[in-house]
């Protein structure tokens, strides 16, 4: 019989996962599990993703605020400016309360008229109309207000940001400007602190490069072991999240070796040779709100080896529309699962691979992971995919 399922991914209810517990041996279990009581079978190159705050929690990747301010005390002598952070009470507030109970004055920089994922800080067409040039300008707070306004609140969670950032101070140390250019950063201080995810590499070579003392970025922090609490050596603050009124759950640590040793226990268990990664936010862009998902430094903080590069896939449409018109349904059939079949290693360039995306495996496969896993009460934070690395020639 002619096979008709292509890929197929299933979400995987696990239990409350706590401090300390064994979470290697938790997925394994919760596979096997699900394979049993579902009955599918487990297979060569099948997908497990993890979502990254389970394996942060079964760490106790925590840190509290206050060392947020013990870091940025001893980092910043005086006052300093925060660079282009992004628009979250999950991701960013409380961690600028943290920065801000350092009782250094501080310049918070936003960019406009949204922040690097999305979040709109103001209508786009009143600033079209407004005659203000958002790659020069530099507004203040009071700027800001008289050409803008009061009314527009971020369309999902109906706030409004300067506000909320501002009001985060302790004692009126927070300041609120608005520029895109990076360098106004150094107007208000030599010492920056970079907010930005995924520039902020190109930035704090930049700042720098004109004069910046103290550059460094949210990823420099809470980046070593300390007694007082959780640290993340490769991302620092980046990729945390609020767990709490004063506590951060950072991002996980480890997540290559936890990857490995769930690979390792699944091919022990079923002599199939599973991949996996862990997978936090997805790379997909929201076609109505305009954010862009991922607040995550990246997509997928570990994963096994076999998940390394981009696909290498033809177009079916492209091959259908100009090899194949002329031949009968059968023929057409065939012919194509023979182009598959000798279709190479490298399509780069070729035409037979016009139109693919050429995305790495692991941010496909995490941002599947992520939409199917959900970031509500769905409780099902394992992923298991079969036949991704099929295609229309796999029997």
């Amino acid at each position: 019989m002619k096979r008709i399922i292509g890929t197929h991914a299933r979400s995987i209810r696990i239990p409350i996962v706590s401090q300390g517990d064994d979470l290697e041996a938790i997925t394994v279990n919760s596979i096997l599990e699900a394979s049993a009581s579902d009955g599918f079978t487990i297979q060569d190159r099948d997908v497990i993703g993890v979502t990254e705050s389970l394996l942060a929690r079964s760490q106790g990747n925590y840190a509290d605020i206050s060392q947020v301010a013990a870091e940025a005390e001893a980092l910043f002598p005086e006052k300093f400016t925060v660079l282009f952070p992004i628009l979250s009470r999950n991701r960013f507030s409380l961690i600028l309360k943290g920065l801000a109970m350092s009782r250094r004055p501080i310049t918070v920089m936003l960019s406009y008229p949204s922040d690097e994922v999305g979040n709109h800080l103001m209508d786009v067409d009143a600033l079209h109309e407004s005659g203000i040039n958002p790659y020069t300008d530099m507004l203040t707070k009071e700027k800001f207000r008289t050409v803008f306004g009061d009314a527009f609140r971020h369309p999902f969670t109906g706030l409004d940001y300067i506000d909320l950032y501002e009001q985060l101070g302790t004692e009126s140390n927070i300041t609120i400007v608005l520029a895109n250019d990076p360098l106004r950063a150094l107007d208000y201080s030599q010492d920056v602190l970079i907010a930005h995810i995924h520039d902020r590499k190109y930035l704090k070579k930049l700042l720098l490069k004109h004069g910046g003392r103290t550059v460094a970025g949210l990823d420099e922090m809470l980046c070593s072991p300390s007694p007082a609490g959780g640290y993340n050596p490769e991302y620092g603050l980046l990729g945390s999240n609020q767990a709490g009124e004063t506590r951060l759950k950072l991002f996980p640590r480890d997540s290559q070796e936890f990857c490995e040793g769930v690979q390792k226990k699944l091919k022990d268990l079923t002599g199939k040779q599973v991949e996996v990664l862990v997978f936090g936010d997805g790379a997909f862009k929201d076609p109505i709100g305009k954010i862009w998902e991922l607040a995550d430094p990246v997509v997928a903080p570990g994963f096994t080896s076999g998940l390394i590069g981009t696909p290498n896939e033809i177009k079916m449409k492209y091959i259908a529309d100009n090899e194949l018109a002329h031949l009968p349904p059968e023929e057409a059939e065939e012919k194509l699962r023979e182009i598959i079949q000798k279709k190479g290693t490298d399509l780069i360039g070729k035409n037979a691979s016009l139109g693919t995306t050429p995305r790495q495996i692991t941010d496909l496969l995490g941002t599947l992971c992520d939409l199917m896993s959900g970031s509500g009460d769905k409780g099902t934070p394992v992923i298991h995919i079969q036949g991704y690395f099929d295609n229309y020639a796999s029997s």
